[in-house]
């Protein structure tokens, strides 16, 4: 068996092409487009290729963007009062503060003084609280991103067992959140459960988000089962350079699974389209 590869890439064009269609009619009515606000502190390599792709994005979906790129030396009150100025800024619908920030501000406190409605994000405790509850809301990108792939791959996922691999407030524990909400079994599990390679061999669904390279192999994979790698990890690679590798053994998964996400091309594209398609939903809201 080898399983088919879901193309994050193309998917995630197709949210963008749906987003820009949206905000066309928008525009073309004379409505008031939304607009998403991209914060950056200091000079991460990583988070400035980040910020481009985001903001190149949302210019060609035909949003309004704004960029705000500060020193890294920038204190946690200035950046806190620019958030502040965000929140009241009408043409903005969406912010977003690129992590991770420098050492000497508390990320909790700014990414919670974001309105709950502009935080495209979907890390703001009021947001979690009401996805954890059933309640409409925000959703963190990259678990919304692999929830519409399942969907789209699956059709209906209700009695299917899933196994969420990793617990983090960004990725693991909405990820389950969304997954209870689709009628799923599920599981969590993490460093410290017993048994792990059973527990994920038993997973129809099977998420990875832990942040260890390959660490998931083929034998972990239960045969025909749906595999989506969230992790991004570099690593060594041939003549001095480095590669991208996933949570999961690709080569070694692709054999057992039924459908599996590459790295790359996979969860990454997905979370660039669906931060443009919370900013469009923040904006109809609001309006």
């Amino acid at each position: 068996m080898t399983a088919k590869i879901i193309d994050g890439k193309a998917f995630a064009a197709g949210i963008v092409a749906e987003v820009a269609a949206e905000v066309a009619a928008i525009r073309a009515t004379g409505g008031r487009v939304p607009g998403l606000a991209v914060v950056l502190v200091g000079e991460d390599p990583a988070s400035q290729v980040y910020v481009r792709n985001k903001a190149r994005t949302t210019k060609e979906s035909g949003m309004e963007s704004f960029e705000y790129r500060l020193a890294a030396d920038t204190s946690e009150a200035a950046l806190l009062s620019l958030v502040a100025e965000l929140n009241d800024d009408p043409r903005v619908d969406g912010i977003l503060v690129q992590l991770p920030l420098p050492k000497h501000i508390d990320s909790a406190r700014v990414l919670d003084a974001i309105s709950p409605d502009k935080d495209v994000d979907g890390f703001h405790v009021t947001n979690a609280g009401r996805l954890a509850v059933g309640l409409p809301g925000l959703v963190p990108c990259a678990p919304l991103g692999c929830l519409l792939m399942l969907k789209s791959e699956l059709g209906d996922l209700s009695g299917l067992r899933a196994v969420v691999l990793g617990r983090s407030n960004i990725v693991g524990k909405p990820m389950a959140a969304l997954l209870l909400g689709e009628s799923c079994t599920v599981t969590i599990a993490h460093s410290r459960t017993k048994d792990i390679e059973a527990v994920c061999r038993a997973a129809d669904i099977l998420v990875a988000a832990v942040g260890r390279p390959e660490m998931v192999r083929g034998s972990w994979i239960k045969p025909g089962a749906t595999v989506i790698d969230v992790g991004i990890n570099r690593v060594p690679g041939a003549e001095g350079k480095t590669r991208l590798v996933g949570d999961v053994a690709f080569a070694e998964a692709v054999e057992v699974a039924g459908r599996i996400t590459p790295v790359p091309g996979g969860v990454g594209p997905m979370t660039i389209a669906c931060l443009l398609r919370n900013t469009l939903t923040a904006s109809k809201r609001r309006r």
